[in-house]
């Protein structure tokens, strides 16, 4: 008797493979990746060797914003809410000398910054401060520096803030510079 032996048909795997890398190469060109939310910050330039970059800044520039463990706002020791953040940092950035300036929680003209090339925001944190809050404050300081040089452009350049060529931003800039210190609070 015969025995019959059944050959099962193989199937060529030498271009699986191949198609695996496709397919691969296919998602990896064709998958939507997410922007990383966060905050734009240009870093200074680091101080030319030889010289002293070490300011000594008045205490009447330097707005000082601590937040808390708590996700609370204290500017020069006075709690706030975040919906006053803007309108402070905004008036203190801008008083450029003026003594009628007057903001809330007490603070005056005299403890505004002399003028906007001098002002300095400090920014302080906890190490327990939510990253939402953080991100709320940086906002709120960025709306100010935003207003302020929109109402430059329309005002001093008769422009607005999205039609400035290069050398008129270029000057926003320089009347409103972004001067923000951060720090984390030492326990």
């Amino acid at each position: 008797m015969k025995t019959s032996r059944r050959q099962s048909p193989q199937v060529n795997a030498g271009s699986m493979a191949d198609i695996a890398f496709l397919l691969l190469i296919f998602f990896l060109v064709t998958a939507m990746i997410p922007n990383d939310k966060g905050i734009q910050r240009k870093l200074p330039a680091p101080c030319p060797p030889n010289t002293i970059c070490d300011e000594t800044i008045k205490k009447r520039n330097v707005l000082e914003i601590k937040i808390n463990s708590k996700n609370q706002l204290l500017v020069d020791n006075a709690i706030i809410s975040i919906e006053e953040l803007k309108a402070i940092t905004k008036n203190f950035i801008d008083n450029d000398g003026d003594k009628s300036c007057n903001y809330c929680n007490g603070l005056n003209a005299s403890e505004a910054s002399e003028n906007p090339k001098t002002a300095v925001i400090s920014l302080i944190n906890d190490k327990e401060t939510s990253y939402t809050f953080y991100i709320k404050v940086q906002d709120e300081i960025t709306k100010a520096y935003y207003e302020l040089r929109n109402e430059y452009a329309k005002n001093i350049l008769k422009k607005s803030s999205i039609t400035l060529t290069k050398e008129e931003l270029k000057q926003v800039k320089e009347a409103y510079p972004f001067i923000l210190s951060e720090a984390e609070v030492k326990h």
